[in-house]
């Protein structure tokens, strides 16, 4: 065999090496994103998306009613809401998040803020920190189906014990969701090699 043939057939092999792991992750994107489990924590964390003017967007409602059905529940006595603000905004994700659950009955005592994180893993740092404070390491994560497995997988690696309850409700159509599992898919697959401090910025 000539090395032209051998090196042809490391890249070919390589690359269906490549497919045959993001492919898995893929999968396994989709298994966890259905993962709904309601065992006794001791925080729920709802990761943030985008608000106007203190107003959470349809898809933020989402996990935040989510995140309230699984308190009434009484999976957690608190909900940790996450995320900070883009340039501009009066309002924090996380702060909306909280004025909303109170608004729909979440007493204030049960309610605890992240609101400085702009990313998945900086508002996990936050949420880690915020929890570890007060001697609570074991969540439940709420957040879109696509988004479930990278938020476990980034806070597990913060020394939190999780678990994911992803919310059913998103208004996200299906082409959207299936490009975002794909897109996630990819992401994992990357951190694997290089870690998800790494990526910070390319996943959000």
């Amino acid at each position: 065999m000539t090395r032209m043939r051998r090196a042809l057939f490391a890249v070919v092999g390589l690359c269906l090496a490549g497919t045959l792991l993001v492919s898995s992750n893929i999968v396994q994107v989709w298994l966890s994103g259905k993962a709904n489990d309601t065992m006794s924590v001791d925080a729920i964390v709802v990761m943030g998306a985008a608000q106007y003017d203190g107003r959470p967007t349809a898809q933020f409602s989402a996990r935040l009613d989510h995140a309230f059905e699984l308190w009434t529940q009484g999976v957690a006595p608190i909900i940790v809401t996450t995320g900070g603000n883009q340039p501009g905004d009066r309002f924090t994700e996380g702060g909306s998040g909280a004025k909303y659950l109170n608004e729909r009955g979440v007493d204030s005592s049960s309610l605890l803020i992240e609101e400085t994180g702009s990313t998945t893993r900086e508002s996990l740092v936050g949420v880690a920190d915020l929890l570890k404070s007060r001697g609570a390491e074991r969540v439940v994560i709420v957040t879109e189906p696509f988004h479930a497995l990278r938020s476990k997988l980034i806070a597990q690696d913060l020394g939190l014990i999780v678990t994911l309850s992803s919310t059913r409700t998103s208004p996200m159509g299906h082409s959207d969701a299936v490009r975002h599992h794909v897109m996630e898919g990819v992401g994992v697959t990357l951190a694997q090699f290089v870690g998800f401090s790494n990526l910070d910025d390319w996943t959000n």
